[in-house]
């Protein structure tokens, strides 16, 4: 075939690849965008400035009071219900600081009710494997607590550990697990325990 006769065949195939190749770059090389699932998101899912609001609701488990001599105590205490709220400020992708107020409550085998109300800071840094986010938290604070005619308050610290799943930029849902050390200290070592909790919570999370 002569040269002539060849250019509209080769013209018709470089334009046809030219168009395909920058509708391939509009769409992504073929992979969805982030925008189609993931409107006003970013890749990295955080950035400085977010925020997340989030409320929890699960389960109390009583494991064990340690006194300050070393001897371990049975709480005698059954299942109870515990539930928290709180906020966290993201000062990079990966790590938070914010505060946390919440409560739980178990009754003892005498028919009697223990309750525990703490708050304090929170602090939180999160492993992101889209659409699934693992975060670490640790609250420290002070804790109400209240027994029969007896109240006490004191330190408490719990660190805790969830998986969640982003539903959509706005809302993630997840569970956590989160330790109670909880110690009533006095001025004898007699006297000196150190209550030990599992929570075990559902939550939601709004993020914004």
């Amino acid at each position: 075939m002569p040269i002539k006769q060849l250019r509209i065949p080769l013209l018709a195939i470089v334009a046809f690849v030219a168009i395909t190749v920058l509708s391939a770059q509009e769409n992504g090389g073929g992979k969805l965008p982030i925008e189609s699932d993931w409107a006003g998101a970013s890749p990295t899912l955080y950035n400085k400035g977010d925020q997340t609001f989030s409320i929890s609701l699960g389960t109390m488990h009583p494991l064990f009071y340690l006194r300050a001599n070393g001897t371990v105590t049975d709480l005698k205490s059954n299942l109870g219900g515990a539930g928290s709220l709180s906020y966290s400020y993201f000062l990079s992708p990966h790590f938070a600081l914010g505060g946390e107020f919440g409560g739980m409550f178990s009754s003892t085998l005498g028919g009697n009710m223990l309750f525990i109300l703490p708050f304090g800071l929170r602090a939180t840094t999160q492993i992101i494997l889209s659409p699934f986010e693992f975060p670490f938290s640790l609250m420290v604070g002070g804790a109400s607590q209240g027994y029969l005619s007896t109240n006490y308050f004191g330190f408490i610290v719990k660190p805790s550990a969830g998986a969640y799943w982003r539903y959509n930029p706005d809302w993630s849902f997840g569970f956590n697990a989160t330790y109670w050390w909880v110690p009533q200290l006095t001025a004898s070592s007699e006297t000196t325990i150190f209550g030990n909790f599992l929570e075990l919570t559902l939550t939601a999370r709004y993020h914004f």
